[in-house]
């Protein structure tokens, strides 16, 4: 398969590329056209340092015969490219958040319908061992009804590496644009696609004063479904530059017989590194990256539709659109039934 992977902006494009770089399977090739100069992290630098092939510009690309595309740009930025894909006749895999505004996400999953290609997010907690054994507990009936869900999806920054996330044109908003769609992700799968009834959020940017940013860099989402299931939230930058980790992602699901936590990055090691005078954590469990791509690939093989497709990357937007709405107002926002 030819796959693309389409801008190095977003920070998990590296990981994208060397995944799909180590595959046999894959004819991989790659464009950064809008790589600020002289970034090693972007571009022909990136490209060379990871040895995968870079076209000069988009239109090189896409006059090639595309199977698959990996769209990692700016979040403001994927609409033209899954277009732009999708028109090449390339099944689309784009990067949360789909889009930064319900329109561009509506306009990316009917070009998708339109040239016939699957689309799916990305959300690779989804792809998980331990993800998959809470949905099946909930499924099956040994938790009870579910009653609430905390949920924390913490980390580094990412604008200190990546400036385009403090700004609030390219990004959609900061930490609540970034984190809360993972965790509204497994909330829509928990609970069967149930649509958040009400959503009330808080959110500041004391974190990472001193960057300036004009997003916030830490927030808590409140959720309230119909079914009386109630969600909080903790989608803050909250890591310092020197944790150990690049952040986590946790459920603590209470349900009327059973209380059940999710770590879906548990801990494999943790001790001290005396070369580096920092604390070491390793991380244990699923490759979830590698899990998802692998998902994605073969429903780019067989023509089966995606999950989580576009429709789940469209209903955690409206969380997320309903969380800025909240934090304008300072009152809960119900959205439509």
């Amino acid at each position: 398969m030819r796959v693309a992977v389409l801008s190095f902006a977003h920070v998990h494009a590296a990981t994208y590329l060397r995944l799909l770089r180590d595959r046999e399977d894959v004819e991989l090739v790659a464009a950064d056209p809008d790589a600020p100069p002289g970034d090693p992290d972007r571009g022909a630098a990136l490209a060379a340092r990871l040895g995968v092939p870079i076209a000069a510009g988009w239109d090189e690309v896409f006059a090639r015969r595309l199977d698959a595309a990996v769209v990692t740009s700016e979040n403001a930025r994927h609409r033209e490219l899954v277009e732009r894909a999708a028109a090449a006749g390339a099944h689309v895999l784009c990067e949360k958040p789909l889009a930064t505004t319900e329109a561009d996400a509506r306009a990316i999953i009917d070009a998708c319908a339109r040239a016939g290609v699957g689309l799916m997010t990305a959300y690779p907690v989804r792809f998980g061992s331990a993800f998959a054994a809470l949905r099946r507990s909930v499924r099956d009936g040994s938790l009870g009804r579910l009653i609430s869900v905390h949920g924390t999806n913490n980390g580094h920054n990412p604008a200190r590496s990546s400036p385009w996330f403090g700004c609030r044109e390219l990004a959609g908003g900061g930490s609540i644009m970034d984190h809360t769609v993972h965790i509204a992700d497994l909330l829509d799968v928990l609970l069967d696609g149930e649509q958040a009834a009400e959503v009330y959020a808080q959110a500041n940017a004391v974190l990472d004063a001193d960057l300036g940013l004009d997003v916030e860099t830490a927030g808590l989402v409140t959720i309230r479904y119909p079914g009386g299931t109630v969600a909080a939230i903790d989608c803050s930058w909250s890591h310092p530059r020197d944790h150990p980790t690049w952040g986590g992602l946790t459920l603590t699901c209470v349900g009327e017989r059973a209380i059940v936590e999710l770590d879906a990055f548990p801990r494999l090691l943790d001790g001290f590194d005396t070369t580096t005078a920092r604390a070491r954590w390793e991380p244990g469990g699923d490759d979830l990256d590698a899990a998802m791509l692998d998902a994605f690939l073969e429903t780019a093989r067989t023509g089966r539709r995606p999950a989580p497709d576009g429709q789940a990357g469209l209903r955690t937007l409206r969380v997320v659109l309903a969380a800025y709405e909240s934090l304008r107002s300072g009152q809960p926002v119900r959205l439509p039934a």
